[in-house]
């Protein structure tokens, strides 16, 4: 079935999730518009998004601010090696408990929520593991012979450290993007003040622009939007992550597709296109890998003709690469070329490498340009490589 984009109202739903909610937070959180981006395209494809970063970058306030603004419920809560499933779930109801049933008083937790942020997600401990796992994956709270389904559009999840063991790797895959939030350059700090300040005096005012039902009727519409036409790109971009070493699981790969839509939905489509790849920037597991993941997708989203590029989700265009970044990942692709690694590792790394190679061009100041390519040669040569 083929219509006209614009004359399907959920459509129109979606620009104004994008113009009345979206434009307005990255008004009030300044240099956070990367966050903010991939909150609405986590919203839309009902994914969850993990933020890496210290204290005081704004990470709870701008979930607790776009749920005002969708007039949402929101559970907001610091997790401890010793948090208990009550305090995020609810205490047993004692009156029921009288009469032999188990049933958890869920007011005002996690379970009535329609978007959650938990703050040090990597202090969860096995006793809440599995409750949390199946709540990320299955929107399903169960507890006992209890289940219900809940009304979760979306969980934030942040932490200043990425996890160290296996069971904590099993809860952060399940936050299908990630993204870093730092304390905005200096430059910008006037801003962050002015903008601060203006949050505080108007916290009081009403400014729901949206409903939760809004925001499911323009989920409604993921299943419609055509993929077959990116889908060979998309695999090709899934193999060239896998070919330097990113792993992306089958589970993922498939869940992905929702957020290709979900970027082609708040594009005003309800078609894909290589621009709506730009998604996948943010599947990185540690922090070395995301320049050369970067560099891989935007290849991808390169090749996008002059007619997708004119429909494109902003966030397609990228970002300028960070110096600092490339120059640890070259560091490190450089010691582990010197070490003793296995002629296939050897080949990885010299993947990353070279496109380690193709974001440094793109490096603004020209000081630090020269630095980093200074650096390459010595990287190539000390490894016994052409340059």
């Amino acid at each position: 079935m083929s219509f006209e984009p614009s004359t399907d109202p959920r459509l129109l739903l979606g620009r104004r999730l994008t113009t009345d909610v979206l434009g307005p937070l990255k008004q009030v959180f300044v240099g956070k518009e990367e966050i903010v981006d991939l909150l609405g395209i986590c919203l839309v494809g009902g994914e969850n998004l993990f933020i890496l970063g210290p204290p005081g970058t704004a990470k709870s306030a701008i979930v607790h601010e776009l749920a005002r603004r969708i007039e949402g419920r929101v559970f907001d809560y610091l997790l401890t090696r010793f948090t208990e499933p009550s305090e995020l779930f609810g205490p047993f109801d004692i009156r029921r408990l009288r009469d032999g049933d188990l049933v958890t008083n869920t007011e005002g937790m996690l379970p009535e929520a329609s978007l959650v942020f938990l703050d040090e997600l990597l202090n969860a401990n096995s006793a809440i593991l599995n409750s949390l796992l199946m709540v990320l994956n299955e929107r399903v709270f169960r507890r006992g012979r209890e289940t219900r389904a809940l009304p979760l559009l979306a969980v934030v999840g942040a932490s200043n450290r990425l996890p160290e063991d296996d069971c904590l790797a099993a809860l952060f895959d399940r936050f299908l993007l990630r993204v870093r939030s730092d304390n905005v350059g200096d430059d910008r700090l006037g801003d962050v003040l002015t903008a601060g300040w203006r949050l505080d005096v108007d916290r009081d005012q009403v400014v729901g622009t949206m409903s939760v039902d809004d925001i499911r009727r323009v989920q409604s519409l993921l299943p419609e939007v055509a993929l077959d036409g990116v889908r060979p790109r998309f695999v090709d971009l899934v193999r060239a992550l896998r070919r330097v070493g990113m792993p992306v699981s089958d589970r993922r790969a498939v869940k992905l597709q929702r957020l290709v839509a979900a970027s082609a939905v708040l594009s005003g489509r309800l078609v894909a296109n290589a621009t709506d790849l730009w998604v996948l920037r943010h599947v990185w597991d540690t922090e070395e890998q995301r320049e050369p993941i970067a560099a891989i997708v935007d290849q991808a989203v390169d090749r996008a003709d002059a007619a997708e590029l004119e429909s494109a989700h902003p966030r397609a265009r990228g970002a300028l690469p960070d110096p600092e970044e490339l120059a640890r990942g070259i560091e490190r692709a450089g010691a582990a070329l010197r070490g003793g690694a296995s002629d296939g590792e050897r080949e990885v790394w010299r993947d990353r490498l070279g496109l380690l190679a193709a974001r440094c061009a793109w490096v603004g100041d020209e000081q630090q340009r020269a630095f980093l390519e200074a650096q390459l040669q010595k990287c190539w040569a000390d490894a016994g490589e052409g340059a």
